[in-house]
């Protein structure tokens, strides 16, 4: 096992999430976190980084204010952003972190970041999901 991929599995531990699925070959981790809200967050080891994502929802009305209001609303997250796939549809939840440094509390401040952000603009979130 790769010494980054078994660093970032000892932290997910840690953390007490819920490893569903891992592939080693891939660098890949998807987990949950149910009492902080995340479901399928999907960690990408790809040396030198960390790539976590978070999907949160379709955009359905592509003229719609959805996308300021999450340009303006990833001014206040702490750790990642709001950022669209390749089909410029689907709005995830993302975050890089450099794998030969990354800690413990690196990793937890970004699964806070998250949960903060699900908790305190769900409401948001749930209106934009239906536009």
């Amino acid at each position: 096992m790769s010494n980054s991929f078994q660093k970032v599995r000892n932290y997910l531990l840690d953390l007490d999430c819920n490893i569903r699925h891992e592939s080693e070959e891939e660098g890949l981790f998807v987990v949950e976190d149910e009492k902080s809200g995340i479901n399928n967050l999907v960690l990408g080891c790809a040396d030198p980084i960390l790539i976590i994502e978070q999907y949160i929802f379709e955009v359905k009305n592509q003229h719609s204010d959805v996308f300021m209001k999450l340009l303006q609303k990833n001014r206040d997250i702490i750790h990642g952003a709001f950022v669209l796939d390749e089909s410029g549809t689907k709005v995830i939840f993302r975050n890089t972190l450099e794998l030969e440094n990354l800690d413990l509390n690196e990793l937890e401040a970004s699964f806070n970041s998250l949960s903060l952000l699900l908790s305190e603009y769900s409401n948001e979130l749930i209106e934009f999901s239906k536009n």
